[in-house]
C-alpha cells in the first residue's frame, strides 16, 4: 500500500489539529499492531480499575479471595466522583462480585476503594508486574484531597490486558470469561463508540456474542482515556486511546480528546471492516 495512504498516516493527519498528545495501541489479533506513543507514561485515571479487577481474579485463583465474600462500605472508603455507592449508607454490605461490577461498569470510586482495601495496594502492584506490565503502577487508593494522581500506565500495557482477556489468557480462561462479561456491561465508552455506525452496535442486527464492546474508560483533569475490545462480524480487535497534555481540563461530551479519540476509533473501525477483520 502507498505509505501516504497508510492507516498510521491517516491517523496522523486526523490529529494534526489536536492540541493534546494521544497514545494509541491497536491490535487486530491477527499479527497487525499499530502503536503511536504507545510506550509513553500516562495518568490512568479509572482505567487502573481493569488492573485491580485482574488482581482480584488472580487472588481468587490463588484461594486468597472470593467473589462471594461480603465487604462493608466504611467511612474510610468514602470519596466523591463517579459511581452510585455515594448514594448508599455507610455500613452497606455488598458482595465482592457486585463491588467489582460497580467498579467497572459505572466506575464506582467507593467500590474501588473497598476492593483496594480488600486486596492491598502492594498485592495489586505485584500482580500487575507479574502480568508483564512493567510500566504500570497503582500509586494509592482514590483520595483527591491526599493524592494528585491514581495510577500510571502506557497504552501498550493497557492493551495487553484486553489482548489476554480476548484470548482467554488473562489470569485463566475462566477468569478472562468473567472479566469480559463484566467489561461488556460498561456504561461509559463514548470515545470508542461515539462515531461507530449505530447499525453495528444494535443487538437486534447481530447476535450479542458477535457484536459488543468490552471496555473501561477513565478521566481526570490531566487525561481522557479509553480502551477495550471491539467485536465485529469480522472478529475482534483491541483498541486503546490515552490522552494527555491538552489545554482544556473541563469535563463535557464534546471535549477535544473525546472528539478526536472518536475520529481515530472510527478510522480503525472502518479499516477493520473494509479489510474484513484485519488492519493491514
Amino acid at each position: 500500500m502507498d505509505e501516504r495512504l497508510s492507516l498510521e498516516k491517516r491517523i496522523e493527519v486526523e490529529l494534526k489539529s489536536y492540541d493534546g498528545t494521544m497514545g494509541i495501541y491497536i491490535n487486530d489479533l491477527k499479527g497487525n499492531i499499530i502503536a503511536m506513543n504507545a510506550d509513553e507514561p500516562f495518568e490512568t485515571a479509572s482505567t487502573i480499575k481493569v488492573y485491580i479487577l485482574a488482581a482480584l481474579f488472580d487472588a481468587i485463583e490463588k484461594g486468597k479471595a472470593s467473589l462471594s465474600d461480603m465487604l462493608e462500605y466504611k467511612k474510610q472508603h468514602t470519596i466523591d466522583g463517579s459511581g452510585v455507592m455515594s448514594s448508599l449508607e455507610v455500613g452497606t454490605v455488598l458482595s465482592v462480585k457486585n463491588l467489582a461490577t460497580l467498579m467497572i461498569i459505572v466506575s464506582d470510586n467507593i467500590a474501588t476503594n473497598i476492593l483496594i482495601d480488600y486486596l492491598g495496594v502492594d498485592n495489586i502492584n505485584s500482580c500487575i508486574q507479574s502480568l508483564g506490565c512493567k510500566d504500570t503502577i497503582l500509586h494509592n487508593p482514590i483520595d483527591f484531597e491526599k493524592y494528585d494522581k491514581l495510577g500510571t500506565s502506557t497504552p501498550r500495557d493497557y492493551g495487553s490486558m484486553f489482548e489476554r482477556m480476548a484470548q482467554g489468557t488473562l489470569i485463566s480462561p475462566n477468569a478472562s470469561e468473567q472479566m469480559l462479561a463484566i467489561c461488556k456491561q460498561q456504561h461509559y465508552n463514548s470515545m470508542l463508540t461515539k462515531s461507530i455506525p449505530a447499525y453495528y452496535l444494535d443487538p437486534d442486527n447481530f447476535d450479542e456474542e458477535i457484536i459488543y464492546v468490552a471496555s473501561k474508560s477513565g478521566s481526570m483533569n490531566a487525561c481522557r482515556n479509553d480502551g477495550g475490545i471491539v467485536s465485529t462480524p469480522y472478529g475482534k480487535y483491541v483498541i486503546v486511546l490515552f490522552n494527555k497534555e491538552f489545554s482544556d481540563a473541563m469535563y463535557y461530551p464534546e471535549h477535544p480528546a473525546t472528539v478526536f479519540g472518536a475520529k481515530v476509533s472510527r478510522l480503525i473501525f472502518d479499516q477493520f471492516i473494509a479489510l474484513e477483520g484485519r488492519l493491514k
